[in-house]
This record gives structure tokens, C-alpha cells and sequence, in this order.
């Protein structure tokens, strides 16, 4: 048997990449919205969900093609199987997540501590009961034995700078990215694109066509300096540009040159 679904509105958010995704809503520190869909008459479907502080988002992995019975999570070691896991490789990339409402403005709902890519389909709407959603003292299996942790993440008054001039010139949000990658797990050179080799002595994580400079002590991770990953004559003029972000490279280049 066949289902189809509609889906019945989608998420809007700087966060567009699936590397900026956290692992869990509560472990991220940007807000979104869900825009429903016009002529649907779903104005009275969301009357009395005033009130209401979370919500459960059923959404589609939209990014995602294919599933994998195993895979390998980002906590933990090794590979499990996908039904023990939240991995969005599965066999229908259908997910739900529980999201803090902020507040209805018509057909849109700001929420928070979300874990949705921007143009994420959301499929469904439903309000969060504590006394029948939450068991605190329920066993995780696996996850018991490598319980989620968080690291302070430090920014320097260079990258911090740099950082908001990428985002604001329409490339990608290097701070939620690094809230993700570095302040959510300690970096792990064996899960993550990490290079060395720096003169400064700091690893070096790339994120698109971004370079992202940090130093990982044992209770905190700083971010040091975000550089361009184009080498200078890639920027030339008529160099080809496939990611179409060159010329926010060049500006970058021309605004924090030394």
C-alpha cells in the first residue's frame, strides 16, 4: 500500500546546510519559522494552540537520498542500527522534533530550539503533553553509555566579526555551524573534516568553501580566525565560480586584509 502526503507549510531559517543541523533541537540557539500554506483553511486549524509552549514537528528529510539500516552516529563509537539511532538516513526520511512555539503571527509560527534546514516540508503539527510525552527515567540503551555533552565555545573579536559579515552578505551561518560542530561534541579528528598545520597551532575545519581556525582545550573550545578556502588565483577574474559565492570571497578578502 501507497500513502502520499502534502505537505502542509515549510521551515524558513539561515540555517540551510545539513552540517549545520544539531543532533537535537534543545542543542541549538537560532530561531526559525514554519509557514503554512495559503487556502487551506489552516488559520482554524491553528486556533487554540495559543498557550501551547512546545509543539512536535513531523517533517521530511528533504535532503537526504537513500537510507542505511547502519550508520554511524555522531556521539558514540562505531555504527548502529538506524532504528536505534535519529539519523535521518531512513527508509521513509519522514522525522519529528519537539520545538519551543514563540509565538503565531497568522499563518506562520516562530519557534526555537529547532533542528530543521531552511525549505524543510513540514508534514504535521502537534502539541507537545508533557504527562504523555516525557519519561525522564526511560533506558536509551546505547546512549546510556555515552551521554550527550556540551563545551563552552569562545569567539574572538576577529572571527566573531568575520563570522557575521559572511552571514550578512548571504553565505552560510559559520556561529550556528560552529555551535554545532564544536560546542555540542569535543572535536573529534576521526569524525570530522579536521586539518592541521596552521602556523598559529590551531586545527583548521572546513565548512563549505570556509576555513574555520580553533584551539580545543579541556573545557572549551575557542574560535580563532575564519579564512577564505580559495586559493588566490581561484578568485581571479573568470575563474569559475560553481559554488556562485566568489564574489562574496573577493569582499571578504578586500574588507579583513593585513
Amino acid at each position: 500500500m501507497t500513502y502520499t502526503f502534502e505537505p502542509i507549510g515549510h521551515v524558513e531559517s539561515t540555517v540551510r546546510y545539513p552540517q549545520e543541523a544539531p543532533r537535537q533541537g534543545v542543542l541549538t540557539c537560532h530561531p526559525a519559522r514554519i509557514v503554512l500554506a495559503e487556502n487551506r483553511n489552516f488559520e482554524e486549524a491553528l486556533s487554540d494552540l495559543d498557550g501551547v509552549e512546545r509543539i512536535w514537528i513531523v517533517f521530511v528529510f528533504h535532503l537526504v537520498r537513500g537510507w542505511r539500516p547502519k550508520v554511524r552516529p555522531p556521539v558514540g563509537e562505531g555504527k548502529r542500527g538506524v532504528f536505534s539511532t535519529r539519523s535521518p538516513h531512513r527508509p521513509n526520511p519522514i522525522g519529528i522534533t519537539a520545538a519551543r512555539l514563540d509565538g503565531i503571527d497568522g499563518l506562520t509560527l516562530r519557534v526555537s530550539e529547532v533542528d530543521l534546514l531552511d525549505g524543510t516540508p513540514v508534514l504535521d503539527i502537534k502539541p507537545y503533553i508533557p504527562f504523555a510525552d516525557s519519561f525522564p527515567d526511560a533506558r536509551t540503551g546505547w546512549r546510556e553509555r555515552t551521554p550527550d555533552a556540551s563545551f563552552p565555545l569562545l569567539w574572538s573579536e576577529t572571527a566573531a566579526q568575520k563570522a557575521a559579515f559572511v552571514l550578512a552578505g548571504g553565505g552560510p551561518d559559520i556561529r550556528e555551524f560552529c555551535h554545532v560542530q564544536l560546542g555540542t561534541r569535543f572535536p573529534d579528528p576521526k569524525k570530522m573534516r579536521l586539518g592541521g598545520g596552521d602556523p598559529s597551532g590551531a586545527q583548521v575545519l572546513a565548512f563549505r568553501t570556509w576555513r574555520i581556525l580553533f584551539f580545543a582545550a579541556e573545557t572549551a573550545v575557542t574560535v580563532s580566525d575564519i579564512r577564505s578556502g580559495y586559493a588566490e588565483e581561484e578568485l581571479a577574474p573568470g575563474a569559475p565560480d560553481p559554488f556562485g559565492d566568489k564574489e562574496l570571497h573577493r569582499a571578504f578578502r578586500k574588507t579583513f586584509s593585513t
